[in-house]
């Protein structure tokens, strides 16, 4: 049973002009070696009847700018059900999130993609437990010019990022069996950018339904303040909280921008332990970003 849960004072939204259109196609499931086995537990999220099934769905959208995207979509276990939208850094795309995904998604899934790099994020030995039982909904895509490649974004075009975030965050919304109303972003680096930017400017236009953020390193990547936009976001009605992490000492002060610190949701995080500045999905780090995450979820997404 979902727990009870007392929404904002929202109405439904349109979708937002620039989604001209979406298309969701089974995911093709690759041969190679796959990131973990399945990992039914006593935390896995039972589904509900009405509940779309668990596999990964290739999502087709378009920009505002009539750009074709796609992204992959892992469906909760409970419909609707609120979504959580990954943003990934510079030095990656879409696939550094293919075993986090079925982790946050909750419904015993292993990652069905082939490994292609050793990141510590391809081992979700380290992960901690959800519970008890939670599940989202989660959409994944890479930044234009960024996938396939094997060290990341090879050009750096930030306007076009920022123009991407925007579009990801309006497929998200429309998706079956989403919540428009209960949207949280996570990011790292330009992604981190691109989570805190898209969560502002979609409240703008969809007032309260982009409900927190987790940002890793950011950095006003994207050419916009990322002061800014946490500001704008604490300036609601209902403030919007926004948690920010940094690697301790190399990165100090990158999370405190200009502006962020007048959003009551605002808090700065510093970690520690064996990290590198922008490596914090690592086993090493303290505190845990994957904890803070379930944390930030359970205080605004609850299910």
């Amino acid at each position: 049973m979902v727990q009870p849960h007392t929404p904002r004072h929202r109405r439904r939204r349109q979708l937002a002009a620039g989604l001209a259109c979406l298309t969701v196609l089974a995911a093709a499931c690759s041969d190679g070696e796959s990131a973990d086995a399945p990992t039914t537990t006593s935390n896995t999220r039972p589904a509900e009847p009405n509940a779309l099934p668990a596999e990964p769905q290739e999502i087709s959208f378009t920009s505002a700018e009539g750009v074709e995207m796609s992204g992959l979509y892992y469906p909760a276990a409970i419909n609707p059900a609120p979504v959580v939208v990954l943003f990934h850094w510079a030095y990656g795309d879409r696939s550094d999130w293919h075993v986090i995904a079925p982790w946050l998604q909750n419904r015993g899934l292993a990652n069905p993609f082939p490994i292609t790099s050793h990141s510590s994020l391809n081992d979700r030995s380290w992960f901690p437990i959800p519970g008890p039982q939670p599940t989202y909904g989660v959409f994944i895509a890479s930044y234009r010019g960024c996938s396939p490649h094997p060290d990341g974004c090879p050009n750096w075009t930030p306007d076009q990022w920022l123009a991407d975030s925007h579009a990801i965050i309006t497929a998200a919304a429309s998706l079956p069996g989403v919540d428009a109303d209960r949207i949280v972003t996570m990011g790292a680096g330009i992604g981190a950018d691109g989570a805190t930017l898209s969560c502002a400017a979609w409240n703008e236009t969809h007032p309260g339904a982009c409900d927190g953020v987790l940002a890793l390193a950011p950095g006003s990547y994207l050419g916009e303040p990322f002061g800014e936009a946490v500001a704008a976001l604490g300036a609601a009605d209902e403030p919007v909280p926004v948690w920010c992490m940094s690697t301790f000492p190399q990165q100090v002060g990158l999370c405190d921008a200009p502006g962020a610190d007048t959003n009551p949701g605002f808090r700065s995080i510093d970690v520690m332990g064996d990290t590198e500045p922008g490596h914090l999905l690592v086993p090493a780090a303290d505190p845990s970003p994957l904890q803070l995450l379930l944390d930030l979820l359970a205080e605004v997404a609850p299910v």
